[in-house]
């Protein structure tokens, strides 16, 4: 059998990935404020484009131009797109060859948008997920750090935390042991004494001695050095290197990050209870028009400068800058008709949650909503990436209110982890301490609410968010009631 070279022709299709697909697909990872700056690189870098109100007269191009951009049904499906698809051949139709004929490929960077410097939230925030013992304290302790101030000291009361997540004293107290143990030491602390005392303990320096200092710093502040030594029953020697390793303690651990975005977090989505025409509750959910971008293209600028241009490369740029324009006024406008129709959904998935707290959530999947939205779960994940939502219980990030599910009951939905670990909270909570519940009698309870589960997963649970078994729990009641 001969070898020979041989030549064939073979007819493919595959999903291209334009610059401006890519910049469509990035604006819906970015949050309200991060748009903002992005409009003023838009701003700067397009002279057709300037800041307003979006009129529908102003979406469209002037009458007699053509630029070819992604303004039709198929424009819109550039937000919606689903990355496994990208490394395999696939109809496409002539959506992505749109998209290309946009003409310009110099808009605003998106990618050096990336080497910001990191805040202080989002420093304490990637460090929650390894440091919380279970999915609730996690959601709790990111809840704290949004209230942290820029130093790193929380001034809100435990109490109020507790109260806006609808959960106990003792789950909020254990939020703030989780933050309280990251990353820089000393952040998640109410008072100075507190701050320095978490670092004190970091350094394996919290002694009686150092305790009796720091909780006396008012006359370390005075220089009552005679005053000190006698209540800490210390020599000089020994004042002298307390006071050395108190100094070297950063009273003000949060502002290691303040050169971050570590300010208040300003909501992309407000949801605020309504009724409706027949006076039933509902939710109204709006975006933050506060911070929504307002583009408009200057026609009579654009006019101008093609009346006043008659070289072929000056009109060419221009019409090039003209469909960059219109092509970033309609990929905005989507992307907030995305986030809000997102945003609906989930609220309409986790309506518990916002009536009655936190130990309403249920479990909750990127496919779901995915599916009810009609679009791919990699767009909805976008859509949840940095967008925070802000109602009466406080402000929350999207993606907080996708939650794992176990114990699938009659209807085979399940339940929240963070439901099912509240439920078992609150039985335990109540428990006569002459009848102290076992696991079985655990099980029996939650499958009368309806919750399935095996006692092995009832015990997970329970370990997970910190309570004993029946005999440890009847030991400790016991002992509390001679107390």
């Amino acid at each position: 059998m001969a070898l020979g070279p041989r030549l064939d022709l073979r007819q493919s299709q595959s999903l291209v990935m334009t610059p401006q697909l890519q910049q469509a697909i990035k604006l819906l990872a970015l949050s309200n404020l991060e748009i903002e700056s992005f409009i003023g690189d838009a701003l700067e870098s397009n002279p057709l484009l300037e800041a307003g109100e979006i009129g529908s007269e102003d979406r469209e191009a002037p009458a007699d131009t053509e630029p070819r951009d992604a303004t039709s049904a198929e424009g819109e499906r550039a937000l919606d797109i689903d990355d496994s698809a990208l490394d395999r051949d696939r109809d496409t139709g002539d959506w992505s060859a749109q998209m290309a004929s946009g003409g310009g490929e110099d808009g605003p960077d998106l990618e050096n948008r990336e080497g910001e410097a990191l805040s202080l939230a989002d420093h304490l925030e990637e460090q929650v997920g390894a440091s919380a013992p279970d999915q609730q304290t996690a959601f709790i302790a990111r809840y704290i750090i949004g209230l942290l101030d820029e130093a790193g000291y929380l001034a809100a009361s435990l109490r109020d935390v507790a109260g806006a997540l609808g959960v106990t004293l003792v789950d909020a107290e254990a939020g703030l042991e989780v933050v309280q143990s990251l990353d820089p030491t000393g952040v998640g602390a109410r008072t100075l004494s507190e701050c320095l005392a978490l670092q004190a303990k970091e350094a394996d320096r919290y002694d009686p001695c150092m305790k009796v200092m720091i909780d006396n710093l008012d006359l370390v502040a005075k220089g009552a050095f005679a005053h000190i030594r006698r209540i800490c029953q210390v020599d000089e020697e020994d004042l002298a290197e307390m006071l050395t390793e108190l100094r070297s303690y950063d009273p003000k651990p949060g502002l290691q990050f303040g050169g971050g975005t570590s300010a208040a977090v300003v909501p992309d989505i407000l949801i605020n209870a309504a009724k409706d025409a027949d006076g039933k509750d509902r939710w109204d959910i709006q975006l933050n028009e506060a911070t929504l971008p307002r583009l408009v293209v200057n026609r009579g600028y654009y006019i101008e400068l093609r009346d006043g241009s008659p070289g072929k490369e000056a009109r060419s740029w221009l019409s090039e800058k003209l469909a960059d324009a219109n092509w970033l006024i309609k990929a905005l406008d989507q992307r907030q008709k995305t986030i809000l129709k997102t945003a609906a959904e989930i609220v309409k998935q986790q309506d518990g949650f916002f009536r009655k707290g936190v130990s309403e959530l249920r479990p909750l999947t990127l496919k779901t909503v995915a599916e009810a939205i009609d679009m791919h779960e990699s767009t909805v994940s976008r859509v949840t990436s940095n967008k925070f939502l802000h109602c009466e219980r406080g402000t929350f990030e999207l993606k907080y209110f996708f939650t794992s599910g176990v114990g699938g009951g009659e209807d085979g939905e399940g339940a929240s982890a963070e439901a099912v670990k509240a439920r078992i909270k609150a039985l335990t909570d109540a428990e006569d301490p002459k009848k102290v519940l076992s696991d079985d009698k655990l099980v029996e309870l939650l499958k009368a609410e309806g919750f399935d589960l095996a006692r092995r997963t009832v015990a997970k649970y329970r370990e997970a968010i910190g309570i004993g078994s029946s005999v440890q729990r009847r030991r400790a009641k016991k002992l509390a009631g001679i107390g």
